[in-house]
């Protein structure tokens, strides 16, 4: 049966995420906690993995119950933020190792996703296992750190997620609330990389490109993607569906419109 195995936000955009048992959709659509701080350089530019490898230098845990943000740098420096009360000090931690000024800023109703006008991201757990056998040196959970979705489905087969995108394409359900599918994600630089060392494949984009392409499955609406470096998509939640709470165990249901 189809279920919801795993919900993964990302508190500090571009840092590590934290998985959860169960979150709020949001008044904005997305998953309560996910990129809810970001880090600012003074022209108003997000820092992220996108943007530097130096992200992957650092073990981060957060609590959403306490606020705190745990971090552990390569040489094994430990150091503990209190992102509710003095985001200040963090920024100024943050600053001095990625050599540049920042602010942490926070946004609790939205979060600093890329897309602000969509929802959460959606994947099977079946695809990060394909994805995975691509390269010898990826794991599943390798390559579900690497694709950072928010939405982890169980019991379907993979590149299950592709359905929902493209003409006609149905909704899904999951708990009750609907998720209507927007877009496939396009991939940046950030999969390539190991989640850990920021060590490159070599020759990823390439490879991904071509296996992509071979396993494309054929009940999917082609017209829908931009170039095979995609994976996983990108939904809409109804605003009559948010404020309700998704727990991992969740069924999932495909609905007809």
């Amino acid at each position: 049966m189809a279920r919801l195995a795993r919900l993964r936000v990302y508190p500090v955009k571009g840092l590590d995420g934290i998985d959860l048992e169960a979150a709020d959709v949001l008044d904005g659509g997305t998953v309560a906690h996910d990129r809810e701080f970001a880090l600012f350089d003074t022209d108003g530019d997000v820092l992220n993995g996108t943007r530097t490898e130096r992200v992957h230098a650092l073990d981060t845990e957060y609590d959403p119950a306490t606020g705190l943000l745990a971090v552990e740098t390569p040489d094994g420096e430990e150091r503990q933020f209190d992102l509710e009360s003095d985001r200040g000090t963090a920024a100024s931690w943050f600053s001095e190792f990625f050599d540049v000024e920042l602010s942490l800023e926070r946004d609790t109703s939205l979060g600093f996703v890329d897309r602000r006008e969509m929802g959460p991201s959606v994947i099977s757990t079946a695809t990060l296992e394909t994805v995975a056998s691509w390269f010898d040196e990826m794991t599943v959970e390798g390559a579900r750190r690497r694709l950072r979705a928010n939405i982890e489905i169980a019991g379907v087969d993979p590149f299950w997620e592709d359905r929902f995108v493209g003409a006609d394409a149905p909704a899904f359900e999951i708990g009750g609330v609907r998720f209507d599918g927007v877009t496939p994600c396009g991939r940046c630089v950030v999969p390539r990389r190991d989640p850990d060392t920021g060590e490159p494949i070599e020759e990823f984009r390439t490879r991904f490109v071509r296996k992509r392409e071979a396993t494309f499955p054929e009940w999917a609406d082609l017209d829908a993607f931009d170039h095979y470096y995609s994976l996983m998509i990108i939904t809409r939640v109804p605003e009559s569906d948010r404020g309700r709470t998704l727990s991992v165990g969740d069924p999932v249901e495909t609905r007809r419109n």
